[in-house]
């Protein structure tokens, strides 16, 4: 089940915070509020993640325009899935992730990006990171 994770919730809110900034340090912008609702929800329930499925639309379509800011994929064009690793060498996911990647879901690509950032040890992370930092500038 696709989930987003309180991590980019919580980029999702400083996205906005920094477009949207408070006029009096008190009222919030509809986004942040709709993202503070789910946030405070699972602050209280001690979850860190949410369903993607069940999410609120209006915190949906606020992390989403967080979402369509990030980056879409972690490849950074040497693959070694087709050669028969079980996970790539250059950006860390799985052969099936990879031949997947367009049709899996926004929380779903952010729980492989989550995944791979966090064990970190593909090449994206290490041998290639100047690369992969160029490739994420904006045009």
């Amino acid at each position: 089940m696709s989930a987003i994770h309180i991590t980019d919730i919580e980029s999702a809110i400083n996205h906005w915070r920094t477009l949207t900034p408070s006029p009096d340090g008190v009222t919030l912008a509809p986004e942040l509020r709709a993202l503070a609702e789910v946030y405070a929800l699972m602050i209280y329930h001690h979850q860190d993640e949410a369903a993607e499925k069940g999410f609120p639309a209006k915190a949906y379509a606020a992390w989403k325009a967080w979402y369509d800011t990030t980056m879409d994929t972690p490849c950074i064009a040497i693959c070694s899935t087709s050669q028969g690793d079980p996970l790539c060498k250059g950006c860390g996911r799985t052969f099936e992730e990879v031949q997947r990647w367009p049709e899996l879901s926004p929380g779903d690509k952010r729980s492989v990006w989550r995944r791979i950032t966090l064990h970190g040890d593909s090449w994206r992370f290490n041998r290639y990171a100047e690369r992969a930092k160029e490739d994420a500038r904006p045009t």
